[in-house]
């Protein structure tokens, strides 16, 4: 059973000049392992837009963001570079008081933007005759 879906659009030139603008902005939305790209460099800016866009579906699909902190979300990507959604703290608690058993992520990047979609997934719901 879908609990929620959440989209969002991330401009790749607008975040790119908050990142230079504001520093400290890196470390306070991501988690040191979000920042570093799979051969071990400082990962583009088009994939931290994704991540961050992938953070705030994640809230939209939750219906709120009551308690969470961005640390408490992570953008992981497997061996083959498909991404998850790692929750914990006040992002778990409100995952689990939705009733979330699975989420689903897709993120891309084009045409100047960032984009990520989120499907929360619960346990289906028991018929009654």
């Amino acid at each position: 059973m879908i609990v929620g879906i959440g989209v969002d659009v991330v401009d790749l030139e607008r975040f790119a000049r908050s990142l230079d603008r504001t520093p400290a902005l890196r470390p306070r939305l991501f988690g040191e392992a979000e920042l570093v790209a799979p051969g071990g460099g400082p990962r583009r800016v088009e994939s931290l837009a994704a991540r961050f866009a992938a953070k705030e579906a994640l809230i939209k699909s939750l219906g709120g963001s009551t308690g969470v902190r961005w640390h408490d979300v992570v953008v992981e990507s497997d061996a083959d570079g498909a991404p998850s959604l790692v929750l914990s703290g006040g992002a778990r608690s409100l995952a689990d008081s939705r009733g979330v058993t699975r989420l689903h992520l897709s993120l891309s990047h084009d045409g100047g933007v960032a984009v990520a979609y989120v499907v929360a997934e619960g346990a289906e719901e028991a018929v009654v005759a």
